[in-house]
């Protein structure tokens, strides 16, 4: 019976200790390796839909870089116009995400997931007259 108390005891412990690091844990660090593609903001925003939350390490695991880079996606960042009707024929994301390697693209929030507002893009330093420096 002891032990059986030392075992709940140390897996009470283990858990909250979980739980504690956990929510501890800098967002960042939860999704390292997401990526907001949000280049189309005003067509998602036309059709009621977030911005897509890419999980880099999501697909990663699974497969070896190679298998989406070179060949679909060019590796650097901002370099793929990603948009759904090259999906729906089967390029860029549709290559995989076409019902039968991975779900088909008619499940939009699976994708078009992201909460996250777009980061504002760094303007330029200006002199005092309004030119770029």
């Amino acid at each position: 019976m002891v032990r059986v108390k030392q075992a709940v005891a140390l897996l009470l412990m283990c858990f909250f200790v979980g739980v504690i690091t956990v929510s501890s844990t800098p967002a960042f660090a939860k999704e390292y390796g997401d990526i907001i593609m949000d280049k189309s903001l005003v067509s998602m925003n036309k059709a009621g839909v977030k911005p897509v939350k890419f999980s880099h390490w999501f697909h990663r695991i699974r497969y070896k870089c190679k298998v989406c880079h070179e060949d679909i996606f060019v590796m650097k960042a901002g370099a793929n116009g990603v948009n759904m009707n090259q999906i729906m024929e089967g390029k860029a994301c549709g290559t995989c995400h076409n019902g039968k390697i991975a779900w088909e693209p008619m499940f939009c929030d699976k994708c078009h997931s992201s909460d996250e507002q777009p980061a504002e893009k760094a303007q330029a330093p200006q002199d005092g007259q309004g030119k770029k420096l």
